[in-house]
């Protein structure tokens, strides 16, 4: 089973091939990425109308490379996965467009997947794991702890009621100009830093419900900011390492929540599964580490290729949804927003 991923959801446009064999065993064929990083820098953050146009600019391109790399041609599919949301909806348009047009031309089966789904279901494509896992979801525009029962199956058990950890990173990095993507810069500056110099906060520490808060903690540091104007670099650099700390602590105290929560309403997950572009960030993941050790849990992280945005995660959800009968019709709409459980989608939750 061969299936083709298109991911066009933010400021990443990928196309990849990835093959499920009869044994059991996956391989990726081909992921092609291409980042819009360069185009969006200067303007401190992901502009949606300069990420729509990029993406329709080198969409086809994409596929052909990632076609050729694999060594295959289009009759050679057996389906076509779309990222159909939650994203800036007129880069989702792009992809999903164009992957209904493909499954239109070739007859082949459409799948319209939630880009959150790929990214709870990437460590199935690295590893043989079983249901039910816990996911813990951290990227620039979600963190969110979710109980991962089947495909198509999630329960949400915390959310952050305000920032998402990759924005919190993204605007301290602006607030530091540090530069854009804002992770990577915080990360590399704190490497330099004392961790230990500001006292910040550790949002919800200790409280029972596994969600997040990062708002008070952001504006914390701007006013520790504030206080030693003009920054010099070490000043940075502290700032970076004592935020980044605050992070750590705060994930790891609301993973151990999350695990807890989990025990209590469904026994005891098959893992730890960490998905999603900050899942990269190298303090988080050994933390996390160390978090599923604790609990006598294997800790899954794909490796940083497959957190951030791309294709192949795309594919192989499609690979996942296809096996089961899962399909999409053609005129399946793109989704802004797109909560994985149900209990996002009711009034005032956050997805």
């Amino acid at each position: 089973m061969r299936v083709l991923g298109l991911e066009t959801t933010c400021d990443e446009t990928s196309a990849a091939i990835v093959e499920l064999s009869p044994d059991g065993s996956r391989r990726i064929l081909s992921n092609r990425i291409r980042s819009q990083i360069a185009e969006h820098a200067r303007f401190g953050g992901v502009v949606p109308e300069i990420a729509a146009r990029a993406h329709v600019e080198i969409l086809d391109r994409m596929i052909d490379d990632a076609l050729k790399e694999a060594g295959i041609t289009m009759t050679n599919l057996d389906g076509i996965a779309a990222a159909a949301g939650p994203g800036l909806i007129g880069g989702v348009l792009v992809g999903l467009t164009t992957g209904k047009a493909l499954a239109l031309a070739l007859g082949k089966p459409l799948m319209a997947v939630n880009h959150l789904e790929a990214h709870a279901l990437t460590p199935r494509l690295i590893e043989d794991i079983g249901f039910p896992y816990l996911l813990l979801l951290v990227s620039g525009g979600h963190t969110q702890l979710v109980a991962v029962e089947d495909v198509g199956k999630y329960r949400r058990l915390g959310t952050t009621i305000d920032d998402a950890i990759g924005e919190a990173f993204d605007k301290v990095a602006k607030m530091l100009s540090l530069g854009f993507p804002g992770g990577p810069a915080v990360e590399r500056a704190a490497e330099k830093g004392d961790a230990s110099r500001f006292a910040l906060p550790r949002p919800l520490l200790g409280k029972p419900e596994p969600n997040f808060s990062l708002s008070g903690l952001k504006t914390a540091l701007r006013l520790a900011a504030e206080a030693v104007q003009p920054l010099t670099e070490q000043d940075c650099a502290d700032l970076c390492a004592s935020f980044q700390a605050a992070i750590v602590d705060c994930v790891v105290d609301r993973t151990r929540m999350g695990i807890r929560a989990f025990r209590q309403q469904m026994g005891s997950p098959t893992a730890l599964v960490v998905a999603g572009g900050v899942g990269a960030n190298r303090p988080i993941r050994l933390a996390l580490q160390r978090v599923a050790m604790e609990a006598g849990l294997k800790c899954l992280v794909p490796p940083p290729a497959l957190c951030t945005d791309n294709g192949a995660m795309i594919a192989w959800a499609g690979i996942e949804r296809l096996r089961r009968g899962m399909t999409d019709p053609l005129d399946f709409a793109a989704r802004p927003r797109w909560p994985l459980d149900e209990a996002a989608a009711k009034p005032g939750a956050r997805a």
